[in-house]
């Protein structure tokens, strides 16, 4: 087993532990019951794997805020059980982390499903901004939108059982923990090294999946080289538990035939003893099952390749900062008050902008001896000591962004007015008030 400070990922093996590895990964907010009904026939053929994300499942609260530590983790995971080469597949977060191990550890990798998938999942904007709203709420407000995002209409409408398993699985669900699963998707975006995935690649995705729908699907099937795509109509984005006889038909199909040298995965795994605790309640059966749609054919793009370009460098051969800055200034400020500031520079305030993406942002905020927490502290009292409350404005909502809860705001606010007067945390606290009440307010 490698070494590593974390802990292991929660899993369950299901299946003969002499056949072929086979693993499965989960979508933010659910547990790996959401694969319930893919097992019974999966593991006829091969060992299946499956596993929680940290936190999700009762799974131990060790937060993990990046795709690559993700995948290193479930890396570490399996090989404590012996396994070496195997095949995977993941849906949402589950598949970034399958896209991840397909790029840094292919060699492992003999076969990859990717459903519900995306090479970026939406803006990392939105990503960011639930986790202000969790850390303001708590869970309530994602559980009660998860049947909205992951079911079609008539289908929570015909299964409320199901529908109210979902919601639990998110309630459940440790909320530092989600938070640290929504910044690991904000940072993900593998647009770029899609030409460098070479393995066999399914991307499956529900037909009416409005969250990463048939559009993503079809960048992933173009840009990866060897990859095709299957719609399963009447899916939204949970298709393993919206459509299971049509998920697992394409399952096994692909990894019975897009599987190279399926012998090496036969390395037999050894199991530990038992660390989890009690697993949830499995999916509830469906009250009338569908009638059975046969899935669309799959269909292959093989896209032109990309060559990867240099980092760009600055003056005497230093790296330029104004890359390292413009990634962290839209980390933190947002990429809608970023993108406004950059389109209104003129010829006058260009030079300005410049300045501030490279020193403030690329010297300074790119700095390891502080983290974005304490950065934000200290900024929030240097804006408020200055009387800067157009400034205090959008960095009240990055200091949301970089994890400060609204009463951790409101004691620094507090320490204002004893060290810079009444009067500047009075109208410091009028603009912070107004903007927590804008950035906290859950999303209906």
């Amino acid at each position: 087993m490698s070494e590593t400070s974390t802990q292991p990922l929660q899993y369950r093996v299901d299946g003969p532990e002499d056949a072929p590895a086979l693993i499965l990964g989960p979508s933010l907010g659910t547990t790996w019951h959401m694969w319930d009904r893919q097992v019974p026939e999966l593991a006829k053929q091969w060992c299946v794997v499956r596993f929680d994300l940290p936190g999700h499942g009762g799974a131990p609260a060790e937060a993990t805020a990046a795709v690559p530590e993700l995948a290193q983790r479930l890396l570490d995971t399996l090989d404590s059980l012996g396994v070496q080469r195997f095949g995977y597949a993941g849906c949402s977060l589950g598949a970034a982390v399958g896209a991840e191990l397909a790029l840094r550890h292919g060699e492992r990798v003999a076969s990859l499903a990717l459903i519900a998938a995306s090479p970026r999942f939406g803006t990392a904007d939105e990503f960011r901004q639930r986790g202000v709203i969790v850390r303001a709420n708590g869970l309530e407000p994602m559980a009660r939108s998860a049947p909205e995002r992951w079911f079609t209409p008539g289908f929570a409408a015909a299964q409320p059982a199901i529908v109210e398993w979902a919601v639990q699985m998110v309630r459940t669900t440790e909320p530092g923990c989600y938070i640290a699963a929504c910044e690991a998707l904000a940072a993900f975006d593998i647009r770029a090294e899609l030409g460098s995935i070479a393995v066999p690649t399914l991307v499956l995705v529900g037909a009416e999946d409005q969250v990463t729908g048939p559009a993503e699907a079809r960048t992933l099937v173009a840009g990866i080289p060897d990859a095709r795509l299957a719609l399963v109509p009447g899916a939204s984005h949970l298709a393993p538990v919206e459509q299971p006889a049509a998920v697992t038909d394409l399952l096994t199909d692909h990894f019975s035939t897009g599987w190279y040298n399926p012998s090496e995965t036969t390395t037999g795994i050894t199991l530990p003893p038992d660390r989890r605790p009690a697993p949830p309640a499995p999916v509830p059966e469906a009250e009338a099952p569908a009638e059975r749609e046969e899935p669309a054919k799959a269909q292959a793009q093989v896209p032109d390749e990309q060559e990867a370009q240099p980092e760009p460098a600055g003056p005497q051969g230093r790296p330029d900062l104004h890359d390292a800055g413009m990634r962290v200034r839209r980390e933190v400020l947002g990429d809608e008050h970023v993108d406004r500031a950059t389109a209104s520079a003129d010829a006058f305030t260009e030079d300005f902008q410049q300045l501030i993406t490279r020193y403030a942002w690329g010297e300074i905020w790119t700095r390891d001896g502080l983290d974005r927490r304490t950065r934000s502290v200290i900024t929030l009292t240097a804006l408020v000591a200055g009387g800067h409350l157009d400034e205090l404005r959008f960095h009240t909502t990055a200091a949301l962004r970089n994890g400060l809860s609204p009463a951790e705001i409101k004691e620094v606010l507090l320490q204002t007015a004893i060290y810079c007067g009444v009067p500047a945390a009075n109208a410091a606290f009028k603009v912070a008030a107004e903007v927590i009440r804008e950035e906290t307010r859950p999303q209906e």
